[in-house]
């Protein structure tokens, strides 16, 4: 007997399965947003048990016609206009706009293999009563390209990723909701509020960490896996890290709380390669301090890319995860640093 019978059976005394809100923020995503509607509409889940909402942040390439396309044919998808462009704000147009007794976030570049996911998200809620669901986001994509799967490889290493995160675990329990949460139960919208719109990233973190705040639990289960397309070039991994490492500040500054000295690692890093140099030509002793903490970032990034390429049998990363590491390093700490220094708040 499969998981969407049980719940059919679960649900009887109450006459009907819960009806789920998919939420997904898009801005240029024409390349993916037809496939990931696609497998949200191939679900093994009553049609008119779900409804999926597409908040459009002012799109300039076909994504808006290409929504407008698939909802002639699928009425339970609507297209919402977000004029603030940003995810934060488009989430809340969808959510705001939202019927749902859950409200599950989907991105527009995702691969949902798992015909089952909405009935293993509702399976996950009644088994576990918890406030939200999270889930793994590995970005081991089909069809990805030889630096797509090293970025995916880097970004899954603790070298890549901040190694607090859970999204790469396989283990199902209570987790905080920081760095995983996706589904919610509307009660947690009353309670917390929504989305801060001053955040283009970490909106996420910062809306989970006050979930965490307010003592509402997370369920973590790999059930609902879901895959992330990496980025397919280095320039777009360095924009993407930069917009994460200014969003880390801007969580700080609300939230002095979540500060850790392995998140803002990238940022001395940046610091050191920019003023290292003169502080060694000042002060001659710490050009030893220099050069060896150069050396050891060198050993780290080699050891951890050999042991990638041995692990995913592809030699080639011998020569991509050093670049992406190097990427993703700089465009975190870069982040990091621009924010503290020149960012301020979008009011």
């Amino acid at each position: 007997m499969n998981q969407v019978t049980l719940l059919r059976e679960k649900a009887s005394a109450s006459s009907t399965l819960p009806f789920l809100s998919v939420i997904v923020p898009v801005r240029n995503e024409a390349a993916h947003i037809t496939a990931t509607l696609e497998q949200l509409f191939a679900q093994d889940y009553p049609v008119d048990r779900y409804e999926v909402l597409v908040a459009d942040g002012e799109s300039t390439d076909d994504t808006v016609a290409l929504v407008e396309q698939l909802a002639r044919s699928r009425p339970n998808l609507r297209l919402l206009r977000n004029p603030r462009r940003w995810s934060s704000a488009g989430r809340n147009v969808a959510a705001r706009a939202a019927r749902g007794e859950i409200l599950v976030l989907v991105d527009g570049h995702c691969e949902i293999s798992n015909r089952r996911y909405f009935a293993d998200l509702v399976e996950a809620f009644h088994r576990s009563g918890a406030d939200c669901v999270g889930r793994p986001q590995p970005l081991d994509v089909s069809g990805a390209t030889i630096l797509q799967r090293a970025i995916a490889a880097a970004r899954s290493s603790r070298l890549g990723h901040h190694p607090a995160s859970h999204i790469w675990s396989t283990q199902e329990g209570f987790v905080p909701p920081q760095s995983v949460a996706v589904a919610y139960r509307r009660e947690v919208f009353d309670r917390i509020g929504w989305f801060d719109e001053r955040f283009d990233a970490c909106e996420d973190v910062e809306f989970n960490h006050r979930a965490a705040k307010a003592n509402l639990t997370c369920w973590f289960t790999p059930r609902v896996l879901v895959r992330y397309h990496p980025r397919d070039s280095l320039p777009k991994l360095f924009r993407q890290l930069v917009r994460y490492g200014r969003g880390r500040v801007r969580l700080l500054r609300k939230h002095p709380e979540t500060f850790s000295l392995a998140g803002f690692l990238p940022g001395l890093f940046v610091l050191g390669l920019l003023m290292g140099p003169w502080l060694a030509l000042l002060f001659a002793p710490l050009c030893g301090l220099f050069v060896g903490a150069l050396l050891l970032y060198v050993l780290l990034v080699v050891s951890f890319s050999l042991g990638l390429a041995w692990r995913h049998r592809q030699p080639c990363f011998m020569l991509l995860c050093p670049l992406v590491f190097l990427t993703v390093h700089l465009g975190a700490g870069w982040g990091l640093v621009w924010e503290t220094v020149v960012g301020c708040p979008r009011n």
